[in-house]
Formats: C-alpha cells, structure tokens, sequence
C-alpha cells in the first residue's frame, strides 16, 4: 500500500526517535521482564495509534518532547491491554506470534501487563503530563467497560446495533480519539481543535474495528477460508446483526441456537457465515464502514491544507483497505 508507506516516511524522523524513547520506558531490572518486554518490543505491530499521535501533533504545529511521552503513554497502556486480553480470551496468537501467557503462564502476564500499566502512569507523572495521563486513564477505562459490556452481551446472544456501536466505541474508537486528542494536547492545541480531533479519532476508531469485524467473514487465512473466530467466540458483530434483524424469526431462532454450539465446529460456523452473506450482512457492514469513514474525513474540514493533514486523510483510507 504506497500510502502507508508515504504516512510512515512523513513521520520518519519522529518514529525513529520514539523507538528508543519506547525501549528505554518499558526497561526494567528484573530479567524475566526485561526478557519479556524485549519480546514484546520487537513483535511490535503497524504502531498505528503512535502515527496517529504524531500525525495529529503535526496538524496543528511542531511534535514536543510532551508529544513523545504521549506517544509512549498510549503504546505503554495499549500493550498492556492487549497483554491482559490474551488472558482473558485464553489466546495463544498475538499478530502471528505466541502470545505473551502461551510462553510465560497467564499469571506472569498479568504481571507483566500490571508493570506496563505502572510505566505509563510513571512516565506521565515524572514528566508531569497530568492532562495527557487524564486524557489516556478515561481511554482504559471505558476499554475495560466495552470488553466487559461485549462479554455481557455475548452470555445472552442478544445485541442491537446501537449497543454494538456502544461497543466498539469503548473497546477501539476510545484509543485511538485518546491518540489524536493527546496527539494536538502535546502540541498547545486549541480547544475547538481538540473537539474536532477527538470527533476524527472517533469515527476513525469506529471504521477501524468495523474493518476488523468484516476480517472475520472474508478471506483471512492461508486455506482462503473465512475464520469465523468471533463467531466461535460468540461476539455479535454487525455483519450477524444485521443479518438476524433481517430474518424471520423461526430462521433467526435457529441462527441464534447454531452461535450457541458453534464452537470448534467448522460445519455450523460456515452455516452462520453463508446466513450472513445471504442475507447481505457483509454488504451493509461496507456502507456503514465507509459512513464512519467520510465523517471522519469531515472532521478534519476546519484544518489548513496541510502534508499532516493529507496523511491524516490517507491512514483513514488505509483503515478501510488493510489486508489484515
């Protein structure tokens, strides 16, 4: 994708400096974590939401040293989510790698989470970043409310598209407004500037875990084949919302019954993805998608006509592209 090469060309110079800036937060004396922590710092993904951080700090002037420590707080906190989530959903892959309690036990990563979690709130406290510690704190905490608000929802198979939307709001769109509003904070944004960054974290946040939902209905692994895994898992994402809310009730009775049982068994998984293309599930997931998408290109209306800004543009569009 050559415009995610260009975004990551942009911020070159700011990424090559926060990587260092990383390693050397999340540094620790004991050798069990170090080693840990190494692991992790070298499995690391796109760092899609520090881009998102210096992007935004960009768009409205010059990237400070207040805007690494944004940066890191967010990427330290994040981890240390993602750590604590392979926990809770007993997963033993994290981005095609072992995860963190496949290796080391789930006692050890929880630990290890805990130790990120205390780095991060160290790190804006020792650099006195109490606003931008506020702005990440209440990201955390309505991550944890949305993960738990999905595993309520997903005990009784009973979700609306409005708390579907309540969801992925906490869970992803939270984190990566937290990115954009830490990212303008860093910088001495305005305060209309910030609302409007928040209000494209948003949406973009949104459009980027609709894009994550559809992965788990199209073509995502080496046999070509569909996962299936939120279905196994039995979390209601939109393409099965809206298939159900579209059926008869005897066809959603049964559909409903099948996500019950369905775990493991490949043969009632690809029952539920085949009602959910005929039914168009997979179509009307797009549209939305692409809704969330021009409304956070929209938010971005105010700002000048800027390289930050067109990058800013370009990593929403990515979003909504990606292979994976």
């Amino acid at each position: 994708m050559s415009e995610i090469n260009d975004i990551r060309a942009f911020i070159k110079p700011e990424m090559d400096k926060f990587e260092p800036f990383f390693k050397k937060a999340v540094k620790s004396n004991v050798p069990l974590l170090d080693i840990i922590m190494n692991y992790i710092i070298r499995r690391k993904g796109k760092q899609m939401r520090p881009m998102f951080v210096f992007l935004s700090a960009k768009l409205i002037g010059e990237v400070t040293e207040s805007t690494y420590t944004a940066a890191a707080l967010i990427e330290l906190l994040h981890t240390a989510t993602l750590i604590h989530d392979d926990v809770v959903d007993n997963s033993n892959k994290r981005r095609g790698f072992f995860s963190v309690n496949a290796l080391w036990r789930s006692k050890i990563a929880v630990l290890a989470g805990d130790y990120l979690l205390s780095k991060g709130l160290l790190l804006a406290i020792r650099n006195k970043e109490f606003e931008l510690l506020e702005i990440v704190s209440e990201a955390v905490k309505e991550m944890a409310e949305g993960e738990l608000l999905q595993l309520e929802k997903s005990r009784k198979l009973d979700i609306s598209e409005k708390t579907y939307f309540d969801i992925i709001y906490k869970k992803t769109a939270t984190l990566i407004a937290s990115c954009t509003v830490a990212g303008a904070a860093s910088a001495k944004a305005e305060k209309d500037q910030i609302e409007n960054l928040k209000q494209f974290g948003k949406y973009a946040g949104i459009t980027f875990q609709i894009k994550d939902d559809l992965f788990d209905y199209q073509k995502t692994n080496l046999t070509g084949k569909p996962s299936g895994n939120d279905i196994q898992e039995k979390k209601m994402t939109l393409p099965l919302i809206y298939a159900l809310k579209n059926s008869e009730r005897s066809q959603k009775r049964y559909i409903l019954k099948l996500i019950g049982k369905s775990s493991g068994k490949q043969n009632q998984v690809k029952q539920i993805l085949d009602f959910v293309k005929e039914k168009q599930g997979l179509e009307y997931t797009e549209k939305i998608m692409e809704e969330h998408k021009i409304s956070a290109l929209k938010a971005l209306d105010d700002f000048p006509e800027t390289d930050a800004k067109k990058h800013l543009q370009n990593l929403v569009k990515y979003i909504t592209v990606r292979k994976k």
